[in-house]
């Protein structure tokens, strides 16, 4: 009872879960910026609409807005990881960020084992401290690829990058214009909290001078 009393006050424990829920927290952004498709907002213009189209292209597929005076029409298209019309830089993000859910995986598995060392008061101190420096070197790697994959869109945007579509797609070469979407705000957000998770698994102290007081 006195151990968990302990455990509970102490502020470096209270960290250590604080890490592990902002990981948590990163994770679910990050596998919502992949499904999201606003990784980047095309805006087409075509003569038979009297107001410009807008699609959305995301790292799994393409999402195309027609917009008249009457109605607003959405078409999706999917495409997978062997379409060879896919350019590098989502090519580079698909990859980012699959890696970064099995690094987050694998580092979820060390932070429980290690937080659970400390719950119940053992006192294996080389096992607990490798379990939270391996999540640390996880979440930060989880955070640089998240980030290198917002980059890599966000470079290609600067650069009015075009895409080929397949013709089925119905979709031009180059938009008339082009920005950042929401999802690539989604993915950034999920590469800070992966940073900070990270840094507070390595900055923290982890509680293991714990002294188990028999009930009375």
């Amino acid at each position: 009872m006195f151990t968990v009393m302990m455990i509970l006050f102490n502020k470096d424990f209270n960290y250590q879960v604080g890490g592990f829920a902002l990981s948590t927290i990163a994770w679910i952004l990050c596998i919502t910026s992949m499904g999201l498709p606003q990784w980047r907002v095309w805006y087409l213009k075509e003569a038979a609409i009297s107001y410009p189209s807008v699609a959305f292209v995301g790292v799994w597929k393409t999402c195309l807005y027609h917009y008249d005076n009457s109605s607003n029409i959405r078409t999706c298209y999917q495409y997978s990881y062997y379409d060879t019309f896919i350019p590098l830089d989502i090519r580079i993000s698909q990859h980012l960020l699959l890696i970064t859910s099995i690094f987050w995986l694998i580092g979820k598995v060390a932070t429980i084992v290690a937080l659970r060392n400390v719950y119940r008061g053992r006192q294996e101190q080389n096992a607990t401290h490798n379990a939270f420096g391996l999540s640390a070197i996880l979440n930060i790697i989880a955070s640089s690829f998240v980030f290198l994959a917002v980059l890599c869109n966000y470079f290609s945007i600067v650069n009015k990058e075009g895409i080929a579509f397949p013709p089925s797609f119905h979709m031009p070469l180059y938009p008339h214009n082009q920005k950042a979407g929401a999802a690539m705000g989604v993915a950034f957000l999920s590469a800070v909290l992966f940073l900070f998770s990270g840094v507070i698994f390595i900055s923290s102290t982890v509680p293991l001078n714990i002294v188990d007081f028999p009930d009375i």
